[in-house]
């Protein structure tokens, strides 16, 4: 068994389904499994259906006949699940980012702080890797990726120095992408700032936000009236999505009305309106959970 990380939030986001002992219930980030174990404790029937899009997640599937594992992007589930015969379920969780499995592989690409290929592939079937986008796009386009999906405001620099390196020799690994960026790397936050360039390379390499919005985009879809949407964020980015899409029913987070001035549009009532965050006790155990932000939300009727 692959142990992926140690799920963030666990009774909270769990709790937060609102379990329906013979309902129908979906984890789109399965992992290890460690929310899904929890959701089948509490389930006496029903039927819980988990998405991974790495293969290597199959390793954990688990062996019972409430059980079903899909090795498929979450952006795809409504299909997955019209295909299986499920019209509609009780509830749906995602808890987003990076596994520390994938972490911790240092051949994934995925941390600065491992010598590895620069890959970053979510889906290790995927063609584009990291490496392939820092050796290969113009200096606009980069520095496009690092100020939209990083938050750098000197992207141009970082850019245009890739740029200088990658003439001189390709760059091939996590390493090799430090090394280069050394001139740029400020001191005293050099986890900071090479955690947003490699989290902005990542977001682009896996197509994160949009696969994430086409998700969401699905849930109202695919929820009963009361089903619960757990999702658990690490990053302002896409926890900017899910708060919007909570509120407003869409993206831009600009709340609807018809002509009497009615709210219309939205497909969901939230429930905890305050983000739920982990307590000390829990990051102190998980370092990698201090970023979390739990959201729960209702689909109305």
């Amino acid at each position: 068994m692959i142990e992926y990380h140690k799920p963030v939030l666990l009774n909270e986001s769990v709790d937060g389904l609102n379990i329906v002992p013979e309902g129908i219930y979906v984890d789109l980030t399965y992992g290890s499994g460690g929310h899904s174990k929890e959701i089948l404790k509490r389930l006496k029937g029903g039927k819980l259906i988990a998405f991974d899009q790495d293969i290597e997640a199959k390793q954990n599937a688990i062996n019972d006949k409430r059980f079903v594992f899909i090795n498929g992007n979450f952006r795809f589930f409504k299909n997955f699940l019209l295909y299986l015969g499920f019209q509609k379920v009780n509830g749906i969780i995602a808890d987003l980012g990076v596994s520390s499995h994938h972490f911790d592989e240092k051949n994934r690409g995925f941390s600065f702080r491992n010598s590895g290929s620069l890959d970053m592939r979510m889906n290790s079937s995927s063609k584009i890797t990291a490496a392939h986008l820092v050796n290969t796009l113009s200096t606009e386009k980069l520095s496009n990726i690092f100020f939209t999906f990083g938050e750098i405001h000197n992207s141009r620099n970082v850019a245009a120095l890739i740029e200088k390196v990658r003439n001189s020799k390709p760059i091939e690994t996590t390493f090799d992408l430090c090394d280069a960026l050394l001139p740029l790397t400020p001191k005293g936050k050099e986890n900071k700032f090479l955690a947003k360039v490699f989290q902005a390379l990542r977001i682009v390499v896996n197509d994160e936000l949009n696969a994430l919005s086409e998700m969401l985009l699905q849930t109202s879809e695919m929820l009963r009236a009361d089903g619960r949407l757990v999702v658990i964020t690490y990053h302002s980015l896409e926890d900017r999505l899910v708060k919007n899409y909570f509120r407003s029913g869409n993206f831009e987070g600009k709340i609807k009305s018809d002509l009497y001035g009615n709210i219309i549009g939205l497909p969901f009532s939230i429930i905890n309106n305050k983000v739920i965050t982990p307590n000390n006790e829990e990051i102190n155990k998980n370092s990698r959970a201090r970023s979390a932000k739990l959201r729960i939300a209702k689909k109305n009727g």
